[in-house]
């Protein structure tokens, strides 16, 4: 599954989408680098139901923003994506 498909899927089962969980975390101080991924993960599992896979995309988007590595764009592997930045503004909103 690719990142962008995560967070589609996370905003499927949550309503919200990637900057709103963002804009939470942020209010948490969970943005600070100091904060351990571990943190953030039993944060999203016990308010919003979310494994380690779908917690980790969130991670990496609120530690790192929304690029991504480009080893991940344009090739077969299984989290291929088509751009190195992800859409947060949720599934609705994006681009064709």
């Amino acid at each position: 599954m690719s990142f962008q498909a995560y967070l589609d899927t996370i905003e499927t089962k949550t309503g919200l989408t990637p900057r709103a969980f963002v804009a939470l975390a942020h209010e948490r101080g969970y943005d600070d680098p100091s904060t351990k991924a571990g943190t953030v993960l039993a944060w999203l599992k016990e308010d919003y139901g979310l494994g380690r896979g779908h917690g980790m995309a969130l991670v990496h988007v609120i530690k790192n923003g929304p690029k991504i590595d480009a080893k991940h764009v344009g090739t077969t592997g299984v989290h291929r994506d088509a751009s190195d930045t992800l859409w947060l503004d949720g599934k609705a909103t994006r681009p064709a």
